[in-house]
C-alpha cells in the first residue's frame, strides 16, 4: 500500500468525535420507515446473483421468451423460470401471452435505469 493511503476495507474517522445536531435533525426527518428500508434492501439483494443479473440485461435490449433466454446465457429453461419467478416477485420484470409464447420484458424503466446507472458506476 502505498504512503498516505488508506485501507480500503478501512473507513476514516475523524480525530474528535462532534455531533453536528443540525445535520442529525435533517437527516433523521428524511429517513424512510423501517419497513421501507427493509424492503429497499431486499430489492438490492435480487440484484445480488449473476444469474438474475444476466437475465436483466438481455431484457434490457430486447422483450424474449424463456427459450431464447435459456439459448442465450447456456441455461435450462428450468433454471431461467426459477429466476424469472424472483424476478416477477420483485417486480422488476412482467410478461405477456403472445399465442403460445410468453414474452418477458423489464418492468418499467425504473429497471432498465436502475441497469443502466449500475454499469455507469461500476465502469467509472
Amino acid at each position: 500500500m502505498a504512503h498516505g493511503e488508506v485501507e480500503a476495507r478501512e473507513a476514516e474517522c475523524c480525530d474528535t468525535y462532534e455531533v453536528h445536531p443540525d445535520k442529525v435533525r435533517a437527516v433523521s426527518a428524511q429517513m424512510p420507515e423501517e419497513n421501507e428500508l427493509s424492503d429497499l434492501a431486499d430489492l438490492f439483494k435480487v440484484f445480488g446473483d449473476t444469474t438474475r443479473i444476466r437475465i436483466l440485461f438481455v431484457l434490457f435490449e430486447a422483450e424474449v421468451c424463456v427459450c431464447d433466454l435459456a439459448q442465450t446465457l447456456q441455461m435450462t429453461q428450468s433454471a431461467i423460470s426459477h429466476q424469472l419467478r424472483v424476478l416477477k416477485q420483485s417486480k422488476l420484470v412482467k410478461s405477456r401471452r403472445d399465442g403460445k409464447q410468453v414474452l418477458y420484458s423489464l418492468a418499467d424503466a425504473h429497471v432498465a435505469t436502475i441497469i443502466a446507472q449500475g454499469r455507469e458506476h461500476i465502469e467509472e
